[in-house]
């Protein structure tokens, strides 16, 4: 049994996500050493730049009215090569080991172990988890491994002294329950993998580089069975666990298809079901107890599963079927809104398609789809009891899309809140002090990450200064400069310019290739977080577009470009993959790129996840693209679903362990482990508190009232928060207006105010505002 609990491959993080608040005129980054730099690919230049914009109503300029019937079809910007001032490069620092996709490639999902680093992490599909074995391990095979961990297999950390909770829990890894190998794989095999999308890829195993696959595996989000092709190699079936009996069914559960069930030395049952196509039935032959193989060459499909306890007659009458890849669509309408996975399925086609859902999943399930849910349960890793469905596609519905959100601070059932002219009042000074200061110097940076934090932070002062305070001209005097810092970006001319790279098929941050430093910028230039830095540009694009139509339209191929490359949602896009991020399986974003890890994916931080989404919403809403404002809808509320069982903890959580919700926020959230921590320390406010940044009108949507009253309690009530230092005691009691906002309007109207306590990323205009509106002040 191994864990990787203290092998952490995950990417160092800078020292702190959030920092006290920046002096305006001294926002002098820290200096980089010159490494060298590769040269630019002499390309042609494509693009167009636009016009200059001026100052305008508010109103969107024309573009798409309607919401399509499948808000996923179309492609942003016509799927269009990315405007010239992103420079080319063919190159980039991660080879494309063994992969057989044509680009754009997917950078931040679960099969990314398999093409990364040494290709020895595991892929996670929940329930079941894949390995290449390398010739390594208890049974040195060639194969691909598979296993499965039940929630008894957890190990714990010790418990958290406040709360009482565990510190994380992980599942162990590595463990060769079953292997799906050939006769020919040995020391010259090589794994290949192809056919990459969101929720799918194909393994291939092949007796070397040159030759045809041996045997080919689906990777499928949620498979119920792991799938072998077999196409005329010899079947190996293999185990580091030991078999202790394997025995052929006496009657076939279908016409063709043979049935064997493994019983293991950890007295786990697993069943295989293989269907010839053409040739001989599968007929094994045990040669020890860590092999059985094929008599003859095989053509078919051998299946592996993982029997919980008499759920074999699910497993019968679903055999023989699998998927090969999945297919998102979705519609919008008013407030309603699903969006439906269509699995594409092969093998047997007359029988019905058996597939895990997770937990979210099933408690939005159509009702059509729910006729589907069967009584077979296995456990998941990290995202509580997977649910066994029948059908070959399922839809999930919101009913309660935050359409009427907008930019002003927002609550569920009442919509947008109005302040009191007295509060106005006090908050107008304030906000005259803070859009004098220097918005140019403060997000002149050479992190995309803290540049479009203090852009933002800048949009969110101005629009509580139009839209709330309604002093126009003061508003328009903070446009301009908010335009013009913006400016710097959308012409590309930062410290550390965008490239768009096709090696991937993305637009990355130059930073790593300047300076061969793989963790510049929370390695944007290796995809690392790139839904949290361009969600904050997004954002405070669809603030100055609302403002200033024109400008929207100038900037609307940057701004789009941004969201296609962490929010594409068509395969037409022939220069982004689809949904770098947003995992549509899971409910929520991975943050991380490529860097392989035993662990799989991660996110720290839920609510920048969901700002990501929400400045989608905002953008399409701005630039009048129906589409595109739907998906923000759709996948806000998708989100403000899942991160209530894998992220935000309220007492009567029923997903998660018992022993580990008391910690109230995950803190890190991987496929394999939930560590209640963040990358850049274990201080208690950092790691809640990353779970609040940034506090916008989404905000209440995904930490309900509930929650914060709990995680307050649980942590910074009866005085605790005065302890707390520097710009997270602003984030924290900003948070707080939830459950008692006139406290949160005196700490930040107070004459006394201290300015630290604003991190780069936050003003104390929003903030009043945010208190005062969330009040009713």
């Amino acid at each position: 049994m191994v864990f990787s609990l203290f092998n952490n491959q995950s990417l160092q993080r800078p020292a702190n996500r959030v920092g006290s608040r920046p002096e305006p005129e001294s926002e002098a980054p820290e200096s980089q050493p010159d490494l060298g730099s590769l040269s630019i690919d002499p390309e042609p230049q494509f693009g167009n730049a636009g016009s200059e914009p001026g100052f305008s109503p508010v109103m969107p300029f024309a573009a798409e009215r309607a919401v399509s019937s499948n808000i996923f079809a179309q492609p942003i910007s016509g799927g269009t090569a990315p405007p010239a001032y992103f420079k080319r490069r063919q190159d980039h620092p991660v080879p494309r080991t063994g992969i057989a996709s044509p680009t754009p490639l997917a950078t931040n999902k679960f099969y990314g172990n398999l093409y990364l680093g040494g290709l020895r992490s595991p892929a996670y599909l929940h329930p079941y988890a894949v390995h290449w074995v390398k010739g390594e391990g208890v049974s040195k095979s060639w194969g691909l491994s598979i296993s499965h961990i039940d929630a008894s297999q957890r190990v714990f950390g010790p418990k958290e002294p406040i709360t009482g909770a565990s510190k994380f829990f992980i599942n162990p890894i590595h463990i060769e329950s079953i292997i799906l190998s050939a006769a020919n794989l040995g020391s010259t095999t090589a794994l290949t993998i192809a056919e990459m999308t969101a929720f799918s890829a194909m393994a291939e195993l092949r007796s070397n580089s040159r030759a045809l696959p041996s045997v080919r595996i689906p990777l499928v989000q949620g498979s119920a069975f792991i799938t072998g092709i077999y196409q005329g190699a010899t079947p190996v079936i293999g185990t580091g666990v030991h078999f202790r009996t394997i025995t052929r069914a006496l009657t076939a559960p279908k016409p063709g298809v043979v049935k064997f069930k493994i019983i293991l030395e950890n007295g786990v049952t697993w069943l295989l079901y293989a269907r010839n196509t053409a040739g001989s039935p599968l007929d094994l032959q045990i040669r020890n107890g860590e092999m059985a193989v094929s008599r003859n060459a095989f053509h078919g499909t051998i299946q592996i599963a993982k029997d919980p306890g008499r759920r074999e007659a699910i497993y019968d009458q679903a055999c023989g079927a699998y998927a090969t890849s999945t297919e998102l669509s979705g519609t919008v309408k008013d407030t309603i809104g699903s969006y439906t996975l269509k699995f594409k399925k092969q093998g047997l086609t007359s029988s019905p398609l058996l597939m895990f859902a997770l937990p979210h999943m099933v408690d939005s399930f159509s009702s059509a789809t729910a006729k589907g849910v069967t009584s077979l349960r296995l456990q998941t890793t990290t995202k509580g009891v997977g649910t066994g469905v029948l059908g070959d596609s399922w839809t999930m519905e919101e009913k309660s899309l935050p359409t009427n959100m907008g930019f002003l601070p927002w609550l569920p059932g009442k919509g947008a809140l109005a302040i009191s002219s007295k509060a106005k009042a006090a908050i107008l000074p304030v906000a005259r002090s803070e859009i004098a200061q220097d918005m140019s110097a403060q997000s002149n940076l050479d992190s995309m990450y803290f540049s479009g934090k203090a852009l933002a932070k800048f949009a969110t002062i101005v629009v509580a200064v139009n839209d709330m305070l309604g002093d126009k001209q003061l508003a328009q005097t903070g446009l301009k400069k908010l335009k013009d810092a913006y400016a710097r970006f959308a012409e590309n001319r930062q410290k550390f310019p965008l490239f768009y790279e096709s090696a991937w098929g993305g637009v990355v941050s130059s930073a790593s290739y300047v300076t061969g430093n793989a963790g510049m910028d929370f390695g944007n230039t290796y995809y690392n977080d790139h839904h949290f830095h361009y969600g904050y540009f997004v954002y405070t694009a669809a603030v100055i577009a609302k403002l200033d139509s024109a400008w929207g339209a100038k900037n609307r191929d940057f701004v789009n470009t941004l969201v296609r490359d962490y929010a594409n949602p068509s395969s037409r896009d022939k220069f982004f993959p689809v949904y770098r991020n947003f995992d549509w399986f899971h409910g929520h974003s991975w943050a991380h790129g490529l860097y392989d890890t035993l662990d799989g994916n991660d996110q720290e931080s839920s609510s920048e996840d969901a700002m990501s989404a929400y400045a989608i919403k905002m953008w399409g809403s701005a630039i009048g693209d129906r589409n595109m404002e739907a998906r923000g809808n759709l996948q806000l509320a998708t989100l403000a679903r899942s991160l209530k069982y894998y992220y935000l903890y309220t007492n009567d959580n029923k997903v998660q362990p018992a022993n580990f919700i008391g910690n109230k926020v995950a803190g890190i959230l991987f496929e394999n482990k939930i560590d209640h921590t963040t990358f850049f320390g274990n201080n208690i406010e950092y790691i809640q508190g990353i779970h609040m940044i940034p506090l916008l009108p989404f905000s209440p949507l995904c930490r309900s009232t509930k929650f914060v009253d709990e995680e307050w309690k649980a942590y910074f009530s009866k005085g605790r928060i005065d302890s707390v230092p520097g710009g997270w005691r602003g984030i924290l009691i900003g948070n707080l207006a939830q459950i008692d906002a006139k406290r949160a309007f005196g700490f930040f109207s107070a004459n006394s105010f201290d300015a630290t306590h604003l991190d780069g990323g936050a003003s104390r205009t929003w903030y009043m505002a945010y208190s005062a509106a969330l009040g009713g002040l």
